[in-house]
């Protein structure tokens, strides 16, 4: 069965994240975007978890079911931790095979953090420890690395991260088969990394709101099961695990090097010449995932790694409501980009189906010309970006003034 799966997102219980994170409205979403299987997130929030009891209906293979949608238990938990006389801080996901298993990580993990707090809580424990209590819970539970190269809370982070899966995971390193790339990477700049050459490489949106699901996510072709899926990410078979579905790395928040407060951003070149200081304060400079990929890059050239398994591919995409939004130079939360992309949907299909299936010939009988040029284009790489840095998301640009102004000269079937 082909279908597509974003497993990382969260519920309304986690700091910063919308309200409408219900299971009512992430579901009509995952139908408008065309994704049959969402991670349920937060599962270590007990309100959450009561929410996840009540509504989802076990389908009998790992996996539940609300309003036609599936979903597997996920949850992501941030460990801050002392090792080697520094402060380590890491987000990880961690995949439940049954409630009862859930259940069973919850009750030890309340023994050190207060998990009502936050849907993704503090442990403060060195991370082994935490993933002890998770494979003691069950051995069916999976353990991924979230957006491992980002500064902040990240495996391979430039603030606080480690340069080996061993310092971190220690004898627990064998149980990591898959890591999450984050929004500032994606494949290609992963598969320069050797001691990532077997490990898989998953994409997620991480998402806060319902409207960013899917941002990034997984193509699958298997059978949609908690084993079914895990299983086709260890294999690296590309006719189960077909592709991830990636952001323009450019576009992520971290991708170059900066000093948000000063307006900064660098190339790791740049950066380097200045000592890693802002130019313009003096102040240290947020190191990227461009730069940071580069440094590991090095550090691992001469160690010995296992030849690379076979490699998944990816596809580099911009959510449709962006490509509105671009295509008409309004506000991607205006009301008439919002009035577009539902229009869209309900007259073409779900987003997927939109952004990667449908031909132009069909596309273009139904749709305004510039959001069929904006489609093109980004089906094409065909885009240009101003880079994300130090918690600033990058810019796309698909057209420029003088093109739009072409295109809404044509006839406007909306």
């Amino acid at each position: 069965m082909k279908f597509i799966a974003d497993f990382h997102i969260h519920s309304k219980y986690s700091r910063a994240t919308s309200k409408d994170m219900d299971f009512e409205t992430i579901s009509q979403w995952a139908k408008w975007k065309g994704i049959t299987l969402l991670g349920t997130g937060d599962f270590t929030h007990p309100l959450w978890l009561s929410e996840i009891k009540r509504k989802l209906k076990p389908i009998g293979n790992g996996l539940f079911s609300f309003s036609k949608v599936n979903y597997i238990l996920s949850t992501e938990i941030c460990n801050i931790f002392n090792a080697n006389s520094k402060t380590k801080k890491i987000h990880t996901m961690v995949f439940a095979p049954s409630i009862q298993v859930a259940e069973k990580i919850n009750k030890e993990l309340s023994r050190y953090c207060d998990l009502t707090s936050d849907g993704r809580p503090i442990i403060p424990l060195p991370l082994k420890n935490t993933i002890e209590i998770v494979f003691s819970a069950s051995k069916d539970c999976v353990v991924v690395p979230c957006h491992i190269w980002t500064p902040h809370f990240s495996l391979f982070g430039a603030n606080s991260g480690f340069d080996t899966f061993e310092e971190c995971f220690e004898e627990y390193s064998r149980n990591i088969f898959a890591v999450e790339t984050g929004l500032s990477s994606d494949p290609q700049m992963n598969w320069e990394v050797q001691i990532l050459n077997n490990i898989a490489l998953i994409s997620n949106s991480d998402a806060h709101s319902p409207s960013k699901i899917g941002r990034e996510c997984n193509v699958f072709d298997t059978e949609l099961s908690y084993k079914g899926i895990f299983d086709a990410i260890k294999s690296f078979d590309p006719q189960k695990f077909l592709y991830t579905i990636e952001f323009f790395p450019q576009e992520g928040k971290y991708y170059l090097d900066g000093h948000r407060n000063c307006k900064v951003s660098l190339m790791p070149k740049e950066s380097k010449k200045t000592k890693n200081k802002c130019p313009k304060c003096g102040n240290p400079l947020t190191i990227g995932v461009l730069n940071r990929i580069e440094n590991l890059k090095k550090t691992n050239a001469n160690k010995k790694n296992l030849p690379p398994k076979a490699r998944i591919p990816y596809k580099n995409l911009i959510p449709l409501i962006e490509i509105i939004s671009e295509a008409f130079d309004k506000d991607v939360d205006s009301a008439f980009v919002k009035d577009l992309y539902l229009k869209t949907i309900f007259s073409c299909g779900n987003e997927f189906d939109i952004l990667l299936e449908k031909d132009f010939a069909f596309l273009s009988q139904n749709l305004h010309p510039l959001v069929v040029e904006g489609i093109k284009r980004v089906r094409g790489g065909q885009v240009k970006i101003e880079c994300g840095y130090d918690g600033v998301y990058g810019k796309i640009k698909i057209f420029d003034k003088y093109e739009r102004e072409n295109f809404q000269r044509q006839p406007k079937l909306f």
